[in-house]
């Protein structure tokens, strides 16, 4: 199983993910995590990414197309993987398109979360809180948010157009809304 999970930030990307991880037995992708590990470890990768996002912007395309390409390529991605926060506009998709067509796979599925702004800003507010991240401030993920439905959301329908995009209800029950992703991915699946 190889899958996006798309959606706003705070709308619960991370946690899916990690549950369908788990069922499907696969490895949940976070280019946010892998990003954040180079950020607290200092690494080159880390200082440069963090110059971005302590404003509120995404890292370019050019670094993030680098660190997904050489993530899939990894021996525990035979069997399937997770991409949460990837691909973020429209050059990702050709750029994730070119990646999959280089590696011999293809995507099975996209499941786009939704949530109402409020409940994003609540959330975000309380992982800000919890996590003391510092790219959580209220003004920039108001930014970040803007973001998203200026370039990430369109994506959206591409992947429907592709016959690929699953749209689930992000508010509620933890495990329900995973139990509702893992029906309509299978139900998907089958019919393909």
């Amino acid at each position: 199983m190889r899958l996006l999970i798309m959606g706003p930030q705070g709308v619960g990307k991370g946690t899916q993910a990690a549950l369908l991880a788990t069922h499907y037995d696969i490895p949940a992708i976070s280019t946010g995590d892998i990003f954040r590990y180079n950020i607290k470890h200092k690494t080159p990768l880390g200082l440069e990414a963090l110059s971005y996002t302590d404003k509120g912007e995404l890292v370019p395309d050019s670094l993030t197309n680098t660190i997904v390409k050489d993530r899939l390529a990894m021996d525990d991605t035979v069997n399937g993987w997770i991409l949460d926060g990837y691909p973020r506009n429209a050059s990702q998709v050709e750029a994730l398109d070119t990646m999959l067509a280089e590696l011999g796979q293809s995507l099975d599925a996209v499941v786009a979360l939704e949530a109402g702004r409020d409940v994003l800003l609540e959330r975000m507010a309380k992982r800000a809180k919890e996590q003391g991240r510092s790219d959580d401030t209220p003004e920039v993920i108001a930014k970040r948010l803007e973001t998203y439905e200026k370039e990430t959301a369109p994506l959206l329908d591409i992947y429907k157009e592709r016959g690929l995009l699953i749209t689930v209800d992000g508010v509620g029950d933890v495990d329900s809304i995973s139990q509702t992703i893992i029906e309509k991915l299978d139900a998907n699946v089958k019919a393909s």
